[in-house]
């Protein structure tokens, strides 16, 4: 697991479409297998969780990206990956998941 955590000053909408935009373009593995998005007054959420193969690991891996923002505050995010290994008990490498999250870090 390998995970990133920010609070930027950001237009959550347009961070949203460059995360989703980057990341789907960035592999020709990536795909979208997951979304969500909901709001409670002025604060809203949405959820992402993307997947692609690593050819590090040999195997697929995902990652999962949250936004959350209260009003016209900064965005929360949130990305966590998981996957990326090919051992029984204990991971051997992580190498996949840490590049998945690299992708992330450049869109932002």
């Amino acid at each position: 697991m390998a995970k990133l955590e920010k609070t930027l000053a950001v237009d959550f909408d347009a961070l949203l479409g460059r995360i989703e935009q980057g990341i789907l373009e960035g592999s020709v593995s990536a795909s979208l297998e997951g979304s969500s998005d909901f709001s409670e007054g002025d604060a809203r959420c949405s959820v992402r969780v993307f997947e692609r193969f690593s050819y590090a690991g040999g195997n697929r891996l995902s990652m999962s990206v949250t936004l959350f923002q209260s009003g016209a505050g900064p965005v929360h995010l949130s990305a966590i990956t998981a996957g990326g290994s090919q051992a029984l008990f204990f991971k051997i490498n992580t190498w996949g998941e840490e590049t998945f999250l690299d992708k992330l870090r450049e869109l932002l």
